[in-house]
């Protein structure tokens, strides 16, 4: 599986996402993931609701193999109920 959430600096549920996927990337050799700075990148609030494909008010904005999982919570129940699949 792999990850693929966008964030921001300064975000604290940025942060959460990102230190979940290290905890799920480091204990499951299945899953990674790649942290993608929008500042950093330059990506701009359109592209990112492009890329969504629907309007975008927070971030982070999570996907796992490019199905959209939405935020940080979302993130933390997605693993929550996935995390058998790692086993």
């Amino acid at each position: 599986m792999f990850a693929v959430i966008f964030g921001r600096p300064g975000c604290p549920y940025c942060v959460r996402a990102k230190e979940l996927a290290e905890k799920l990337s480091n204990e499951h050799e299945d899953f990674n993931f790649r942290y993608i700075d929008i500042h950093a990148e330059g990506i701009s609030k359109t592209e990112l609701e492009k890329t969504v494909g629907k309007p975008v008010e927070t971030v982070p904005q999570i996907f796992v193999d490019q199905k959209h999982i939405g935020g940080c919570t979302d993130f933390e129940a997605w693993a929550k109920e996935n995390v058998n699949l790692f086993a």
